[in-house]
């Protein structure tokens, strides 16, 4: 899967998407038949699966961190599964806070970890079953929709309001991991993240096909001390821009914009170059949850930076306050019918 979002992804269809066409079309047809024919296991624990429609970040990681709050408060034992992109290990392992760094299991499973009990592997699969062994009795996917192993009890696919679909092509000349109608017959529900107009479209034949609409926003927690300051904002994250809206609501003056790629590793040249920046014109160093698991446990100007750092954390917020307990309780049903139909 493609790791980096280029800008013309966003934008209205022009000569680079067309041009790519043929291969988005043979990308289209090799991922389309991947969904519809999967083989998948069956885990004896509800599976709820985070994905997107697209390539880069629309909000799965606090969802999935929604889902497994409402899991704990419902008295459930939740458990994440994920990839663990980039991260080095290559084998199934549950996830340590205080002995992994983001280099060994990704910045996403560290801040997941932080929540419920996380398990990284390359095979999907075998990932939930070590889930199940550890203990938990509800599997939440981080990611993984369009190329899932194992049998899901809920698809909830995020979109971003503002961004939606981008121009609407699949990889490799816009960001659609898969065809929109496969995605669509597969996915439970949709949850619309914001007020832009972007999703609409999408969000109509959604509507049209009968799936469930939830719709939800991404809220900073409260930062008073940062209003009227001059910041420094540097992220890497698939949509940096809504970073630097979220650090603009929060009334901070941004001064300085240092956009990264996704799961960007930062160098000790680059950490210099924006400690240097920040301290020229008195800036404070601001960036989010992720890119700080990647300066967590280092040494050197990493640690510095890290220590410079204001971390910004988000929440997803349901509109509907019953959105997240009505989603477990619904996968909760459809794997008990779907383990009364087994052999």
């Amino acid at each position: 899967m493609v790791s980096e979002a280029p800008p013309f992804w966003w934008e209205k269809s022009g000569w680079q998407a067309w041009a790519l066409a043929p291969f988005s079309f043979v990308y289209g047809k090799v991922a389309g038949r991947t969904m519809k024919r999967a083989k998948r296991a069956s885990v004896p624990v509800p599976v709820i699966c985070i994905g997107n429609f697209t390539v880069g970040g629309a909000g799965k990681t606090p969802t999935a961190i929604a889902i497994a709050r409402a899991a704990i408060a419902m008295g459930l034992t939740p458990g994440f599964l994920s990839r663990g992109y980039g991260g080095t290990l290559d084998v199934t392992t549950r996830v340590d806070v205080g002995h992994h760094r983001s280099v060994d299991v990704g910045d996403e499973p560290l801040l997941l970890a932080r929540e419920a009990i996380t398990v990284i592997s390359r095979r999907r699969v075998e990932g939930a079953k070590r889930l199940v062994e550890e203990g938990v009795d509800l599997i939440i996917m981080d990611d993984g929709f369009q190329s899932a192993r194992l049998t899901l009890d809920y698809a909830l696919v995020v979109i971003d309001t503002r961004r939606g679909i981008g121009n609407g092509h699949l990889v490799p000349g816009g960001p659609v991991r898969a065809p929109l109608d496969e995605q669509m017959r597969q996915l439970s529900a949709i949850l619309k993240v914001g007020d832009g107009p972007a999703a609409d479209a999408i969000i109509r034949t959604a509507a049209r096909a009968g799936k469930q609409i939830y719709v939800s926003s991404i809220r900073p927690r409260p930062q008073a001390d940062l209003k009227a300051k001059p910041v420094l904002a540097y992220a890497g994250i698939a949509d940096p821009e809504k970073f630097y809206r979220t650090v603009s609501s929060l009334g901070a003056d941004i001064v300085v914009r240092r956009s990264f790629p996704d799961h960007h590793q930062f160098s000790d040249e680059e950490i210099a170059d924006l400690m240097e920046e920040a301290a020229k014109a008195n800036l404070l160093p601001v960036t989010t949850a992720k890119d700080a698991m990647r300066l967590e446990g280092r040494h050197g100007p990493a640690s510095a930076l890290h220590r410079a750092s204001r971390v910004i954390d988000i929440d997803m917020v349901f509109d509907d306050p019953n959105a997240a307990a009505a989603i477990i309780d619904t996968a909760m049903e459809n794997c008990r019918r779907r383990r009364l139909q087994q052999p």
